[in-house]
């Protein structure tokens, strides 16, 4: 006999028949209680499951049935375990309304249920075979009419008209037509030079990206197609880049450069590339098969409460617009190019919030702590399209693109805060971010277990699923262990 999760799982297509079935009266007892998700307060550790109870028939009680895990404690997020259980949950309800009865043998019932979907399927069955036999009197028409006009009749199979041509004649038809197509493709396209086709890809891409990602782009692709024409100048046809031309060009980058923006070029290259594969003006996209490589981790230090100090007891003095600028990145956890973004329209005052375009999100709202709003001068009276930070004063029109106005504060924070304090290349206002989000992470740690404290954190950094704030939590090296030197003992 099938087991619950099998009836649980099998696809029932009439489930909307049984919105508004098993309306008992209030005299009769129910036979079953109505399913519900256990989620062991979220510990992720423990297993979670739908439970539910049904009434036993010599008794005449509600009894509790067997927990229904199905495969739901393989998932290691939240998120994931919930949906999973919602859909168990759902369709236990289903089946009970049907008639499912954990009493009884329950076989007949289960072939019942398939009833629906294999008759479905004979359905679909059936519809392909008249459309298959439609494409293929399509097919003989187009033939016909191809060999009547000025089509080479040595290029063809002939196909007879007569109702009664064979399947294999219709096959060979088929292939002749499909390579004489293919051909012909080809023929057209052999035409167009790389650098009509990267004007074309860019061209499709700018509707898809950013400004300042499509710029990217350009000069990425404005470099290669140079270094195409130094080094392979008889190439000029999109379809001659081989894979060997690609990986002479990232080899060059990496002499020069690095490893790190070696990969950065292929995958924008990659991405360029794509586009031409999906409009056929190439047959493959090599760069796909070309590995990454391995580079050297990067990361921004955290820092010491004492060094945070004397920094912002310093900035007070020295320069106070770039340290509201850092204390947008400390207290608000947004990202220093997020914060260039910011204009005056996108802080609202009275619901103490701000508004912008994050990395995982077209728009981002996230609250405005107390800590940082006391510190925003009066802006009810500045200009609603004006940047929030400019070099010299808090709201003002700056024509400059968001990457030069995050540099401009890169090195207004190198010249003033770290050539002062000489901290290494290592620290910038990046840093900031990752020292506040630990702090507060460590501060929530005291009270709650570490599922609730990531709950919450995700809440205030703006994280787009648990399982990136955990990687992120790691990288900077968030939570510490406590002294373990008893356990040397």
């Amino acid at each position: 006999m099938p087991s619950i999760y099998e009836y649980i799982t099998l696809k029932v297509k009439n489930e909307h028949d049984l919105e508004h079935d098993l309306e008992h009266d209030s005299q009769i007892l129910p036979l079953f209680s109505t399913p519900k998700i256990y989620i062991a307060k979220g510990d992720l550790s423990k297993r979670w499951y739908v439970y539910y109870s049904y009434r036993n028939p010599k008794t005449g009680k509600l009894e509790r049935m067997t927990n229904l895990y199905g495969r739901v404690n393989q998932y290691k997020t939240k998120e994931d375990r919930i949906s999973i259980l919602s859909y168990y949950k759902k369709h236990l309800l289903i089946l009970l309304k049907k008639g499912f009865n954990p009493f009884t043998d329950n076989s007949q019932f289960y072939q019942e249920l398939k009833k629906p979907t294999l008759k479905k399927k004979k359905e679909n069955q059936k519809k392909e075979k008249i459309l298959l036999s439609e494409i293929n009197n399509t097919i003989k028409t187009t033939i016909k009419e191809a060999i009547s006009e000025n089509a080479p009749t040595s290029s063809l199979i002939k196909i007879s008209t007569n109702s009664k041509s064979t399947k294999k004649d219709l096959k060979r038809t088929k292939t002749v037509i499909s390579k004489e197509q293919q051909s012909t493709s080809h023929k057209k396209q052999e035409d167009m030079s790389f650098t009509k086709a990267f004007d074309l890809a860019l061209s499709l891409k700018e509707k898809a990206v950013s400004t300042s990602t499509i710029k990217d782009y350009r000069r990425k692709v404005k470099l290669f197609v140079a270094w195409m024409k130094e080094n392979h100048p008889t190439k000029k046809n999109i379809r001659k880049i081989s894979r060997k031309d690609l990986l002479d060009y990232f080899n060059e980058i990496v002499l020069k450069t690095s490893a790190r923006n070696r990969n950065n070029y292929r995958t924008e290259l990659g991405s360029i590339f794509q586009v031409l594969k999906n409009n056929e003006l190439i047959d493959e996209n090599y760069i796909h098969s070309i590995p990454v490589l391995k580079t050297k981790p990067e990361r921004n230090k955290t820092y010491t409460l004492k060094e945070q100090q004397n920094i912002f007891k310093y900035l007070e003095k020295e320069d106070q617009i770039l340290l509201l600028f850092i204390k947008f990145v400390s207290y608000g956890f947004i990202r220093p190019i997020e914060v260039c973004r910011l204009r005056i329209k996108d802080i609202n005052l009275q619901s103490k919030t701000v508004q912008f375009k994050a990395k995982n999100s077209p728009l981002k709202t996230k609250i405005i702590p107390n800590i940082l709003f006391i510190e925003l001068p009066d802006l009810s009276k500045l200009d609603k399209e004006s940047y929030l930070f400019t070099p010299d004063k808090i709201g003002g029109f700056w024509n400059a693109n968001e990457t030069n106005r995050r540099d401009h504060f890169s090195k207004r924070f190198r010249s003033v805060v770290k050539d002062h304090f000489k901290l290494s290349q290592d620290y910038g206002v990046y840093s900031f971010r990752h020292t506040f989000i630990s702090k507060l992470y460590r501060k929530l740690r005291e009270k709650n277990s570490p599922f609730e404290a990531k709950s919450n954190l995700m809440l205030i950094t703006g994280h787009s699923s648990m399982s990136s704030l955990e990687k992120y939590l790691r990288e900077i090296d968030a939570e510490l262990p406590e002294d373990y030197s008893k356990l040397f003992r």
